[in-house]
């Protein structure tokens, strides 16, 4: 193996996971075209597009064997038994969060999940915290209690969110197996809960039907895509790279997120969540310097042992 190659993979991961939270800071702009779909159904529709799209990949990837490896073991599907389960919640609470105006919240529940992920590298992964990252630790865990103090409504949205998107992070990382085999055990494991809702959707006569508006058939057909790729990004960026440092890039999404809200969505920014995005912002600013001084000091220490 090359000196060099823990660099390149490190390097690798952290280019999926600048893809996959440029993606799902835009999503809400795609969510803008299933907007008559209610979000169970929608989710319903995606975990069946999903399923096929990994299992093309899967073979494209020559991955099969460790999809049958997966599929054999019990322990491995129970975990990502558990990991489907967080995700499919995180989606619902998502859509249903765009298609009901809380586009704001959703930012807010983006902004947290860093100090959930820090929490949970440090309780379950045993990752140290630096004197910064606890201090942002502090600061976004007070701008949290300034929104719950004010009673704010959409609070449950946004840490259910950040929630169920740190611990399925935290299992994926356990988890022994490739993102992609994983990913598409997870949506065969969801796929029969999936069909199940679209037929009781359709029985009860709310159910989207497929053929009369061609835009939204096409959004819907596209889901499985829009699933997968930012979704596998993700889980790449989740095995290569530190578990907290997954907290300083996805601080793109919620800000793609928030601008859209203030912007394309025109939500009000309530007098509660802005001190609670200013602490998030400062909690923010932390983490980056602490990423930087690591970095630089690093560095430093390379070249300090380097030969001359």
């Amino acid at each position: 193996m090359r000196a060099d190659a823990p660099a390149q993979r490190e390097r690798g991961g952290l280019l999926a996971a600048l893809g996959a939270y440029a993606i799902w800071g835009f999503l809400p702009l795609y969510l803008l075209l299933v907007a008559t779909v209610p979000a169970l159904e929608f989710v319903g529709w995606r975990i069946v597009f999903t399923a096929p799209a990994c299992l093309v990949l899967v073979a494209a990837r020559r991955q099969m064997p460790a999809l049958a490896a997966a599929l054999r073991s019990a322990g491995v599907l129970a975990w990502l038994a558990v990991s489907a389960i967080l995700i499919a919640v995180n989606w619902v609470l998502y859509v249903w969060a765009v298609q009901r105006g809380h586009v704001l919240a959703a930012s807010l529940g983006y902004y947290i999940n860093p100090l959930l992920n820090v929490l949970l590298g440090t309780i379950f992964l045993r990752e140290r915290l630096s004197r910064l990252r606890w201090g942002a630790v502090a600061l976004a865990g007070t701008g949290v209690l300034v929104l719950a103090w004010s009673a704010a409504g959409t609070l449950l949205v946004s840490l259910g969110l950040a929630v169920s998107f740190a611990l399925y992070g935290l299992v994926r990382k356990r988890v022994p197996v490739g993102s992609v085999p994983g990913l598409t055990v997870e949506s065969l494991l969801l796929l029969p809960l999936a069909v199940g809702l679209i037929l009781l959707s359709t029985r009860a006569g709310h159910g989207v039907a497929l053929g009369v508006d061609p835009g939204r058939d096409a959004a819907i057909l596209a889901s499985g895509l829009v699933t997968a790729v930012p979704l596998l990004l993700f889980a790449t960026a989740a095995r290569r790279l530190p578990y907290s440092t997954l907290g300083f890039v996805q601080f793109l999404a919620p800000s793609i997120v928030f601008v859209l809200g203030l912007t394309v969505f025109a939500e009000p920014l309530q007098p509660a969540q802005a001190i609670c995005f200013a602490f998030i912002w400062c909690a923010a600013a932390l983490f980056i310097a602490d990423l930087w001084l690591q970095r630089r000091a690093a560095a430093a220490a390379a070249r300090a042992i380097t030969p001359a």
